[in-house]
């Protein structure tokens, strides 16, 4: 087969502009296809999300050389506070007590994908976008994609194919692979919200009896807000006036900030948790959540994915230095093979936390916030939860290291 690309990565959202930047020193032949233009503000492209990158996100986008670009936009995280509405247990973790600068970071999708972007444009992969997948083929030597681009319909050739296409990711659907499917019958509501006092760079994790609320610190003393609600529920929520939807946020949270002043505009995201039953088929990875979606609980879907990334991008790399080929059967089994046991435990994790914190039993909620007394009072206990947070605890990665891949 005459292949007109090494790797052709499906999505040109977060985690596909990503690896194409990672990817890009290689020297591969690499073309990035997206359905949505960049300034849609619709997923998966650049919205008003807080997102919140973990310490280890920021290795590896300082080993790809990106961090320089997205620092002047992302608020560090210095603290967690952990705690129940109207409970008595609480924990914390604390950026100088794991000696690290900051334990995360804070920022707006919109401005970490106009970073990436802007990088982008500097790397001469070819960018097909809008463009719709119309079919594909994964032969033994290769893939054939049909896509339907502005200059019409074309068919491109590669080693190698990336699903980097989402949570309801087209590939994954049209290579017949499975999924394990949780419905939490929640849904996200995502705004953000300016506190009394300054948030002094703190970052909230909140349960209640209606879902988890985490208050994200960031740029001119704002709050990243993460509301949790039933999904019956999220349409009232979305249609009332800003001074209600305060109100809701002030009595979920209290006032431990001082009382809340203004909020932004809402969206409403359905949580469920999802895992692809495989991360690779002959001549395809999946990435990011085309893999695994996962409950916003404590953060970490996309610094997953940018584990993915941080992987897949190794055995590419290596693959191609020594002139393999990078969609062969051994370049794709070591990325899953390297990746499962952390994108394994992250979803057992994320839902075990889910799970646990909206049972309204009061024996289990007695145990929760002994729990969270325990890891208060325990060092130990405390910087292994800190270093699950994160995201090095799982990071063998030259880039999950901060070191370039070449």
């Amino acid at each position: 087969m005459n292949h007109d690309y090494d790797i052709v990565i499906a999505g040109g959202g977060l985690a596909g502009l990503t690896l194409a930047s990672a990817l890009a020193p290689t020297g591969a032949r690499i073309a990035v296809i997206e359905a949505s233009p960049p300034q849609a503000d619709t997923p998966p492209s650049f919205d008003d999300r807080a997102i919140a990158l973990a310490h280890g996100s920021r290795l590896i986008f300082e080993g790809i050389g990106l961090w320089d670009a997205i620092a002047p936009s992302a608020t560090p995280i210095r603290k967690i506070h952990v705690s129940e509405r109207g409970k008595f247990g609480f924990t914390h973790l604390d950026a100088a007590e794991e000696q690290v600068p900051a334990l995360g970071y804070v920022t707006l999708a919109r401005s970490l994908g106009q970073a990436l972007l802007a990088h982008f444009g500097t790397t001469g992969i070819d960018f097909f976008c809008p463009a719709l997948l119309v079919d594909l083929d994964n032969g033994h030597e290769g893939v054939t994609l049909t896509i339907d681009a502005e200059d019409g319909t074309r068919k491109l050739r590669t080693k190698l194919l990336v699903a980097a296409d989402g949570g309801q990711s087209q590939i994954r659907e049209r290579l017949g692979i499975k999924v394990r499917k949780w419905d939490y019958g929640h849904t996200a509501i995502v705004s953000n919200l300016v506190p009394g006092k300054p948030h002094a760079n703190i970052a909230y994790e909140r349960f209640t009896t209606d879902g988890p609320l985490a208050l994200l610190p960031m740029t001119e003393n704002r709050f990243g807000v993460v509301l949790t609600v039933p999904t019956g529920e999220s349409e009232e929520i979305l249609a009332l006036e800003d001074s209600d939807f305060i109100n809701l946020l002030q009595e979920r949270f209290g006032y431990r900030c001082g009382r809340f002043t203004r909020s932004g505009r809402r969206s409403a995201y359905p949580l469920a948790l999802i895992t692809a039953r495989e991360s690779v088929r002959q001549r395809v990875a999946l990435l990011g959540n085309a893999a695994h979606t996962l409950h916003p609980i404590s953060g970490q879907g996309f610094n997953l994915g940018l584990r993915d990334v941080a992987v897949l991008a190794e055995v590419v790399a290596n693959a191609i230095k020594t002139g393999a080929d990078p969609g062969q059967e051994t370049t794709l089994n070591a990325y899953a093979s390297q990746r499962q046991s952390d994108q394994r435990n992250m979803a057992l994790a994320t839902d075990a936390l889910a799970r646990l914190f909206s049972n309204p039993l009061s024996i289990v909620s007695t145990g929760r916030n002994i729990g969270l007394i325990a890891a208060d009072l325990l060092p130990g206990i405390r910087h292994g939860i800190a270093r699950h947070a994160m995201g090095l605890k799982d990071a063998h990665a030259r880039l999950s290291r901060g070191l370039s891949i070449e």
